[in-house]
């Protein structure tokens, strides 16, 4: 199934796996492009010799390619950058709006460049800055997401801008690839659907939890950090949004506690963090300290397992997802279903 996604990329099927901190790891991401996808590697939760180290086990594993994805505001994106080059990976994705001159570096070396965005005016900067792409969440993309529905805000990104529009948000099967085509994108990116892939390194415990979830389950909530984010109510999620402000800090200081021990990161440390991503926003003390500690709440459940003092970042596709198919047989089901939808559109 060619699109302009395919020709852009090289890739043999417009499908997107997104770069889940703590989930798209080498394994996940080789497993993904040698089934003919686009496998994203999460970065912003290694460090830089981390980074390379894991683009060079991915080169090792496929001659398929395959992307990174990038935070433009760490402070050594430009390192990162440079890693991407050097090691030609053949695409850049972003979780937040790359700067000019970090798209212009990256597209001179050849390297295509994706920003994820949650809105047309962020698609349109991007475009008119030079992005080859852009892959575009509705809200019912797992983490953190905005408030308009994915058949909605796509059409409205199609419309503004002239460059391939990645769809994301609430795909998992075949029907939804010829959905979001017939919205005008090139192709979907999938998150929860990959992460709940025999292929992915998160623990099996953790899956069994995604597995039981019912569409009822995957809430969207800002009692973590002050930002809307859809995952999976938990234990974590309910008590945060029942206490009042004092039990609240109360249970961030338990939580924070515990992470600190496993990240080795100071109290000033963390609260310089937290503080940092306030970014303007009115935000207490307690969704200070978590969000300071918000990698190592994902970390918890998608590493370690610990569903009790993890964060289960979620689409809402959780709720309808049954089974834990291999990358290979994933893409296959998609494009096969994909085609035989398209086939009976004709025949009617």
């Amino acid at each position: 199934m060619e699109t302009a996604l395919t020709r852009l990329t090289g890739i043999r099927h417009p499908i997107v796996q997104t770069g889940m901190g703590w989930v798209a790891g080498p394994r996940l991401v080789s497993a993904t492009a040698n089934a003919g996808a686009l496998g994203i590697l999460a970065s912003a939760t290694m460090t830089a010799d981390e980074l390379r180290h894991a683009v060079r086990e991915v080169a090792a594993r496929t001659d398929a390619p395959f992307g990174v994805n990038l935070r433009a505001d760490a402070t050594d994106a430009r390192e990162r950058v440079r890693i991407i080059i050097d090691e030609g990976v053949r695409v850049a994705s972003f979780a937040l709006a790359p700067s000019r001159d970090l798209i212009a570096e990256l597209k001179d070396a050849g390297v295509v460049v994706i920003p994820s965005v949650g809105a047309r005016r962020h698609a349109e900067k991007v475009a008119a800055w030079g992005a080859d792409a852009v892959l575009v969440q509705g809200g019912e993309g797992g983490g953190h997401t905005g408030a308009v529905a994915t058949t909605v805000l796509v059409p409205q990104v199609v419309d503004a801008v002239d460059i391939p529009v990645v769809a994301a948000g609430g795909f998992h099967d075949g029907r939804g690839l010829v959905a979001a085509l017939a919205l005008g994108a090139a192709g979907v990116a999938m998150g929860t659907r990959f992460l709940l892939t025999a292929d992915s390194t998160v623990p099996d415990a953790v899956k069994a939890r995604y597995l039981a979830a019912t569409v009822n389950d995957v809430t969207v909530t800002r009692a973590v950090d002050g930002l809307p984010h859809r995952m999976l109510r938990t234990d974590l999620v309910s008590a945060l949004e029942r206490h009042g402000r004092a039990r609240r800090l109360a249970l961030a200081v338990r939580h924070a506690a515990a992470f600190r021990k496993l990240s080795g990161l100071t109290w000033r440390s963390m609260v310089r963090d937290g503080l940092a991503m306030k970014h303007g926003k009115e935000l207490s003390w307690s969704q200070v300290l978590l969000a300071a500690n918000t990698p190592m709440l994902l970390r918890a459940a998608m590493v370690e397992g610990r569903t009790d003092l993890g964060v289960l970042a979620s689409g809402q596709v959780a709720g309808v997802l049954d089974d834990l198919p291999s990358c290979a047989e994933l893409v296959e089901r998609v494009v096969r279903d994909a085609d035989a939808v398209l086939r009976g559109l004709g025949a009617r």
